[in-house]
């Protein structure tokens, strides 16, 4: 089995820059999976979701747990055989061709960058609406304020980043598990009516919603660099956050559409951005609305941070290739962090930020999750095969799912997606 390089660099390139500390065990790496998934997913896009598909959300969510472990796996064995920093866009260029491998990285920074500024004013929206405050202005200077402030707890080391990466998804995880056990006699209490029709046509869209929702846990892929026996400990903290966040979103999603219906949360979801907050406030505890908003506002910047977590590991790794200026495989020899990486992220997001206009970033979110699990699984088709851990048919269904879900991204997003790769691919073959 053959691998490509390109004149750039090979795969060993990460050899001659400093490398990171392996420092993060298998809880530190769960957490940040799911800091990286209960975000905009759970709080956010079920409302979307039951929109698109009614009562029949909640089978969705629970396919779209199954079509999200076939890309978990893909991206598992390959982080356990290949443990660098980078994700996708290392694996692309070690089994497949630098194209490939380029086309998944470039296509993660754009709209990662995006999604981070998504992250940054989805965390001031509901700042400001606790606080009963609008406006432009309002709305982007707490959004600066947590892209600096987590930019300077990245930048300061993995250490400080799990420590508060940890301390922001336990509040979440707390709420979320609160809300589910007040909630669920209230869904009990109103019977299985809103649960119908259970199955419907509909549903097969929603798919794409939830799963774009999941993508988080290649999260841990990328900071393959920084996990401790890898080979070991990756693979179990994707499959650990997998079976958490299937069991999370089920009984969210269950309780939500039995609480106040499919129909009301994508009213809400339209209305404020804020399904779960409507579910939370239709029930008899005072304060479990509070509670949840205050989970949103928690959940908005622990995505934000492992966005700037995984943006500045795939920049790290496309320097260290000259994919990007080489400067920025620079990592700090104290803190053994990629410094000017992190810097350079928070900068490109707070100008994401100031533009202030989030209306296309999940559609872009989309096309992009699709383009670079499909490259997972056919890098993991070409795994050979004693590095394999899963069968083959694994990484295939993977595959078809991708190509089958894009049936129903909007042919506008293909287009301008497609247009971003050519301008990556240009830079690609004449400025790098």
């Amino acid at each position: 089995m053959s691998s490509y390089s390109s004149g750039k660099g090979d795969s060993s390139l990460h050899h001659r820059s400093a490398s990171l500390n392996r420092t993060v065990e298998v809880p530190g790496a769960v957490l940040m999976g799911l800091g990286s998934i209960l975000g905009t997913g759970i709080f956010v896009s079920i409302g979307i979701a039951a929109g698109v598909a009614g009562p029949s959300v909640v089978p969705a969510v629970a396919l779209a747990t199954i079509v999200a472990a076939f890309n978990g796996l893909s991206s598992a064995q390959l982080a356990a055989s290949h443990p660098v920093s980078g994700g996708t866009y290392e694996y692309g260029y070690r089994y497949l061709h630098p194209t490939l491998g380029f086309t998944a990285g470039w296509m993660f920074l754009c709209a990662k960058t995006a999604s981070a500024a998504t992250a940054a004013l989805g965390f001031s929206g509901y700042v400001l609406a606790g606080l009963g405050a609008e406006g432009k202005i309002a709305r982007i200077l707490p959004a600066i304020a947590i892209v600096v402030l987590l930019t300077a707890v990245v930048a300061g080391g993995m250490q400080r980043s799990n420590r508060a990466n940890a301390i922001i998804v336990s509040f979440t995880l707390l709420v979320l598990a609160v809300f589910v056990l007040v909630g669920a006699p209230a869904a009990i209490a109103n019977g299985a009516s809103r649960f119908l029709p259970f199955l419907d046509a509909d549903g097969a869209g929603s798919l794409l919603h939830v799963s774009v929702a999941y993508t988080g846990y290649g999260r841990i892929a990328t900071l393959g660099e920084e996990i401790r026996n890898p080979a070991r400990n990756i693979p179990w903290a994707i499959l650990t956050t997998l079976i958490v966040t299937m069991i999370l979103y089920i009984s969210v999603a269950a309780v939500s559409v039995g609480v106040i219906g499919a129909d009301a949360l994508f009213e809400a979801t339209q209305a404020a951005a804020a399904p779960l907050e409507a579910a939370a406030g239709s029930l008899t505890v005072p304060w479990i609305g509070l509670l949840v908003a205050g989970a949103a506002v928690t959940a908005m910047a622990g995505v934000l941070l492992n966005l700037l977590l995984g943006l500045s590991r795939v920049m790290l790794a496309m320097g260290r290739r000259r994919d990007l200026p080489n400067w920025l495989a620079h990592v700090d020899y104290r803190r053994k962090s990629p410094r000017r990486a992190v810097i350079l992220t928070g900068v490109l997001v707070t100008g994401f930020v100031l533009i202030d206009n989030v209306s296309i970033t999940w559609s872009f979110s989309a096309f992009t999750v699709l383009v670079y699990y499909a490259l997972t699984n056919l890098s993991a088709l070409r795994l050979p095969v004693k590095q394999r851990r899963v069968p083959r048919i694994i990484p295939l269904l993977g595959l078809l799912s991708c190509l089958g879900l894009a049936f129903w991204v909007e042919p506008m997003t293909w287009i301008v997606g497609l247009g971003l790769i050519a301008l990556g691919l240009a830079w690609h073959l004449f400025a790098a």
